[in-house]
């Protein structure tokens, strides 16, 4: 009895006084540093996303990846559009893309490194033939754009008697009437899935 009411006492006090000791701590606010660092998150794939899927480009993305440009098609920094050759289009070269414009045969005198070197600079001209740095406007053809190979360009030419209603991509085509067949968007460009090539300078 004396135990409940000394507790009926006390309790009061003891809960009063947890109360008055407790401190409140405001949330900081978040610092550039910290909201730089924090990760970004987009809806929609990078153009690396779109080329790993596409299953019908797997020739051309396979090249790609050996270039200095491959670390460029997740950034966020650039905006490329893709000339992106079909898996058919590339096997019906008569040169495959590390094989340059004329056969590279082995010849006496020249080492296993230069052929490899060699190899290297014609998939570089090749892929980038295919990587115009900047958006394409297709409302007004023909009209001719940069690619990232020096002295490249890509002319874009109407087709005659297309639907009016149908998408731009679907009325134009590219040099030696080389037509795209298919368009995917991603966050940091576009792709254009093309029947044929771009040839390099």
């Amino acid at each position: 009895m004396r135990l409940s009411l000394l507790l009926a006492f006390i309790l009061p006090f003891t809960v009063s006084a947890s109360f008055q000791e407790q401190i409140i701590i405001t949330p900081m606010p978040q610092t550039n540093e910290e909201s730089i660092a924090s990760p970004f998150t987009s809806s929609q794939p990078t153009l690396a996303d779109l080329l790993t899927i596409e299953s019908s480009a797997s020739i051309y993305y396979s090249y790609a990846r050996e270039t200095e440009w491959s670390s460029r098609f997740t950034s966020e920094s650039v905006w490329f559009t893709m000339l992106v050759p079909t898996n058919k289009a590339v096997m019906a070269l008569a040169q495959k893309p590390h094989q340059g414009p004329e056969p590279v045969e082995p010849r006496i005198g020249i080492s296993e490194q230069e052929l490899d070197k060699n190899s290297r600079r014609n998939v570089e001209r090749w892929v980038s033939a295919h990587i115009i740095p900047s958006r394409v406007y297709l409302s007004d053809t023909p009209v001719s754009y940069e690619t990232l190979q020096d002295g490249k360009l890509v002319t874009f030419n109407p087709i005659p008697n297309t639907k009016p209603d149908s998408p731009e991509w679907m009325r134009v085509t590219l040099e030696d009437g080389v037509r795209i067949i298919g368009m995917k968007e991603a966050h940091n460009g576009v792709l254009y899935l093309i029947d044929g090539t771009v040839v390099p300078n």
